[in-house]
Formats: C-alpha cells, sequence, structure tokens
C-alpha cells in the first residue's frame, strides 16, 4: 500500500504544470505586520477524578493553596491538598495584527501534570503574556476536548488526546500592541523565500503597476516600497499592491527526509544522472528451544534446562536498476518501486545516489 501511494503522488507531481504567478501577499509579508505568541498557566477544575496527583504533581497543590488565598479563603498550614479534580495547564494563544481590547481569541490548554483528562473541565481566570513578560490577555471559559476515553476491569481504550483541550474564544486582549505599516513614507516587504530572482521580479511588477522607483531591492529578501502617507490612502495602496501578480524563481529539485518516520517528499525539478542501484536482503534468524533434561529416578542429578539454538540466514538476489540521464520524478519513484525498496530503504538509497553525484538535488534530512 506504501508503494501504490508513492507511485500516486509522483505521478501526480509529475503531472503538474509548471509554476505560474502568484500573488505578491501569498510570497512575501509586510514588515511589522505579525502575530505575537502568547503563554499562561492556569488550572482547570471541576475534573472527575482525571486530575493530577498530589504526589506527583506537587505544584498543582501550591497553585491552589494560592489561588484559594487570594481569593480571600485561608488555607490553615500543613493542610493537605488533594487535586484530584484539578488539572494544571499551560496556555497557548496567538495575537494576530492589529488586536484591539476586547478582541476574543481561542485558547489551547495542556495539562503539565498527570492528569489523565481535562474533558468536562473549566479554566479559571488566568493572565497569558508575551515575551517581554507583560501580560496580553486573560483567559477562562469550559475546555473543549475532542478525544474520548474509558476504562474498566483493567482495560481501557482512548481516541485522540485528552490531555489537550481548546477553549474558543476562552481570551480577552487587555493590551494592545501597536503594529506600524512602515517607516515614514517607505513600507517594506520581506519575502517568505529569499531569492533574488523572485525580489528582481516583484520590483518589476510593483514599478509596472505603480510607477518606475516605487519599489527596489535592499537584498534577496526585503523590498523598499514608497507608499502614501495618509493612513487610508496607504490601506487601499497595500490592497492593490498584495494582489499584484509575480512570477517566482523556479523551483530548486530538493528532497526532503523523515529519518524517524521513513517519510520521503520529492518535487518535480528532481533528477538524475546516469546511474545503476542495486537492492538485495539479508536477513539473518535466530530461534532458542529449550530443552529439560530430567535425570533418573535416584541418581542424584539435578534438571537442567539447556538451549537449543537455530540459526537461519537468508539472502535474496539483488536486482539491478539502470535510470538513464535526465530521468523525471514519476521515472525515480517508479524504478525505486521496482527494486522493491521500502521507505526505510529509500532514504539508503537517496543518500548513496547524492553521494555518487546521480541525484541532482538537495538532500535535507529532518
Amino acid at each position: 500500500m506504501m508503494k501504490k501511494w508513492i507511485v500516486l503522488a509522483s505521478l501526480l507531481l509529475a503531472s503538474l504544470p509548471a509554476m505560474s504567478a502568484q500573488r505578491l501577499k501569498d510570497i512575501a509579508n509586510i514588515g511589522g505586520v505579525r502575530p505575537n505568541q502568547l503563554i499562561g498557566y492556569g488550572l482547570v477544575v471541576g475534573l472527575d477524578g482525571s486530575g493530577d496527583k498530589v504526589t506527583s504533581s506537587p505544584f498543582t497543590g501550591q497553585a491552589m493553596i494560592n489561588m484559594l488565598n487570594q481569593l480571600g479563603v485561608q488555607v490553615p498550614p500543613g493542610t493537605k491538598v488533594d487535586p484530584k479534580n484539578v488539572a494544571a495547564v499551560t496556555l497557548t494563544a496567538t495575537l494576530p495584527p492589529f488586536a484591539k481590547r476586547g478582541q476574543a481569541l481561542d485558547v489551547t490548554t495542556s495539562s503539565i501534570g498527570d492528569a489523565k483528562s481535562l474533558r468536562g473541565g473549566t479554566l479559571l481566570l488566568s493572565p497569558l503574556k508575551g515575551a517581554d513578560g507583560q501580560i496580553y490577555a486573560m483567559a477562562q471559559g469550559n475546555v473543549v476536548v475532542g478525544g474520548a476515553g474509558a476504562s474498566a476491569g483493567g482495560s481501557s481504550t482512548q481516541i485522540n488526546q485528552l490531555s489537550v483541550g481548546r477553549i474558543p474564544g476562552g481570551a480577552t486582549v487587555e493590551r494592545e500592541v501597536q503594529t506600524s505599516l512602515g517607516d515614514g513614507e517607505f513600507i517594506h516587504l520581506e519575502l517568505q523565500d529569499a531569492d533574488f530572482t523572485t525580489a528582481n521580479r516583484a520590483v518589476q511588477a510593483i514599478n509596472k503597476v505603480f510607477g518606475p522607483d516605487t519599489a527596489r531591492a535592499v537584498d534577496g529578501r526585503l523590498i523598499e516600497v514608497r507608499a502614501p502617507y495618509d493612513s487610508n490612502q496607504r490601506v487601499q495602496f497595500l490592497a492593490r499592491m498584495e494582489n499584484i501578480a509575480v512570477d517566482p524563481a523556479d523551483v530548486s529539485p530538493l528532497v526532503i527526509i523523515n529519518a524517524r518516520t521513513g517519510s520521503i517528499v520529492m518535487n518535480q525539478a528532481v533528477t538524475l544522472g546516469a546511474c545503476a542501484v542495486s537492492h538485495g536482503n539479508l536477513s539473518v534468524t535466530i530461534n532458542n528451544t529449550p530443552q529439560v533434561s530430567q535425570p533418573n529416578p535416584l541418581s542424584g542429578g539435578k534438571t537442567t534446562v539447556t538451549n537449543q539454538a537455530d540459526i537461519t540466514i537468508n539472502s535474496t538476489s539483488g536486482k539491478v536498476v539502470g535510470l538513464k540521464g535526465g530521468a523525471n520524478l514519476a521515472q525515480v519513484v517508479n524504478a525505486l518501486n521496482a527494486l522493491g525498496a521500502t521507505p526505510q530503504d529509500l532514504i539508503s538509497i537517496l543518500q548513496a545516489m547524492k553521494s555518487a553525484g546521480s541525484l541532482r538535488a538537495d538532500l535535507q534530512i529532518i
């Protein structure tokens, strides 16, 4: 089944047309217009006995005592707090650009203790801070968990994660981040992928629409654009500019290998020089068969257990497949699949082909 999917993906990619023009907003960002990450710590209460354990998560009990003291409930010193219905969680959210006070944000809650499930819990009022340590939002609400699980009689089953939940619109922005659209008469465009060809084509496209000397490339990523001073006119200018069609540079041949999962992704620009690939398997099987030695009655001997080892070595002959120079993606994958190679085998084969100078692509292992 894995081979069929690899072949299908390669054929689909090989059949795609050449890369067409893209909108400027799809390949570049406006300088200064960016989201900001927020993080916080909180307590989820109301769990049905699936919260943290006092022995392995003592910080949960400490947080509960601090919370009760802040609410005016004095907990006597030395009181043992059992947080079985409470879970300590980290809170994460994204503050979008131009966010205003009172705007709602989605919050993700993740257990940091040994809570079994956050289902049915409620997050108590918790601050969300930015990288500068300032509070930018406050979060509170009911946690929605997408997983499900059950256990009985020593058996259990689970679907998806129960220790991670989400609170839609669970945070309210309390502090705004000032976002400026450029510096003075200029705004800056930042290409998502640094490339001199794409930067030059973007400058030419902008100047063609708005006139000469409107845009200039600072380097392979940054483009400086002259824009109106008035905020309303600048927004209109940006709305028009971000929809300009730009022909990006040709895609560089690239092969990405995930060594942990065996996944391999190749773009359609990957080609091969002439080479021959041989692939074979060698398997060694060792079986141990316990044998009991029982002495005769009244002989004074002892019963002993010995192992009888059976070693088998199987070697399958490797196939040699020749690949012509200039082969495209579909031909490369079909040839490798003809060898009977698994994804893990493909990793070794591609690395060897790269070392031999036959694989004309950048090889990235993640």
